[in-house]
């Protein structure tokens, strides 16, 4: 395996993307160090070595960094549709100077692989399954103006960290992603998250931001791990991919999978066209990711879904 015994850092390794990776960089045998700062480390594992860490701090980002091979930057800030209503800088903020601060400690120290995450946000509206190259042929969508070209212009540090040092970086373009661990806050959940509480609550009537038609390209979170970690193996050149699903779905139709799976499907299902949903048509292609990865989902969105139900509905009753 590639990763076996390399040293990896998986920054936001105590988060849900992050968690991910740490699990799966131990099934592949990889030394990995996780910061740690206000979130605990929910995984018990002799081998992480957890690092008190606050990564707005540039001493911090280099301690951590120091005698690592490759780092998975997955911290940053959530950019769900209420919090950007309600403090729409945040996350355009806290990702910027993380990752900034992370690619100078990581190119400073010497780390030979850095992951960067760009984003689907940063596309122009479309209505087919839109391109890696598609990126800059127009404006992003109003709705991600700020998040959008936050992500854009994380694509273009990379690229001038590429330009001036000997780093490698796999520069990847996730579409939306859930399963385990996801973050279930009813003020900054994403979709999946907060369809999935409202049925396990059995809240009646159940309603859904939006019109329930808007078309989306959700990912499991394995399946974007994996995703990942072939890029950094097979195409660390800072040229983007799309890590997607590569199907589209409309809301509607996730409604159906999860108010089955919670076994609410007699709820009275409304929809609030008042709140915010964003774009209408979000699809990622993801050929290339097939061409040169040999990427492919492996999760169906049933399963899924069902999987990641299920597990909310555990954590629920053990938290009584």
């Amino acid at each position: 395996m590639f990763f076996k015994d390399k040293k990896v850092l998986v920054t936001g390794g105590t988060g849900f993307v992050g968690l991910h990776f740490v699990e799966e960089l131990l099934r592949q045998g990889a030394q990995v160090r996780v910061p740690v700062h206000r979130r605990p480390l929910i995984l018990r594992d002799e081998r992480i070595e957890a690092v008190p860490a606050d990564l707005t701090r540039e001493e911090d980002c280099r301690k951590v960094s120091r005698g690592m091979q490759y780092v998975f930057h997955a911290a940053g800030a959530v950019s769900a549709a209420g919090v950007t209503a309600g403090n729409p800088m945040a996350a355009i903020t806290a990702n910027l100077i993380l990752t900034a601060q992370m690619l100078q400690a990581a190119w400073t120290e010497g780390v030979e692989r850095f992951q960067v995450f760009g984003s689907s946000t940063g596309y122009p509206s479309a209505d087919h399954p839109i391109k890696e190259e598609e990126m800059w042929a127009g404006p992003t969508y109003p709705a991600y103006f700020g998040y959008g070209w936050m992500r854009r212009y994380l694509e273009r540090i990379s690229e001038f960290v590429v330009s001036k040092s000997s780093m490698k970086i796999a520069l990847v373009r996730p579409s939306a992603v859930y399963g385990r661990h996801d973050n279930f806050d009813p003020v900054t959940s994403h979709v999946i998250p907060a369809l999935i509480r409202r049925a396990v609550l059995k809240e009646n009537p159940y309603v859904v931001w939006g019109t329930g038609d808007e078309v989306r390209d959700f990912l499991h979170i394995t399946d974007l791990v994996r995703g990942c970690l072939l890029m950094v193996e097979k195409h660390p050149t800072c040229d983007p991919v799309n890590i997607g699903y590569g199907q589209a779905v409309t809301v509607k139709e996730i409604i159906g999978i999860i108010l089955q799976a919670a076994g609410h499907e007699n709820a009275e299902l409304k929809f609030d066209t008042t709140k915010p949903s964003t774009i209408p048509f979000r699809m990622v292609d993801t050929s290339k990711a097939k061409r040169l990865l040999g990427f492919e989902r492996r999760v169906s969105l049933a399963d899924g879904l069902a999987d990641t139900v299920r597990w909310f509905t555990e954590t629920q009753k053990q938290n009584g």
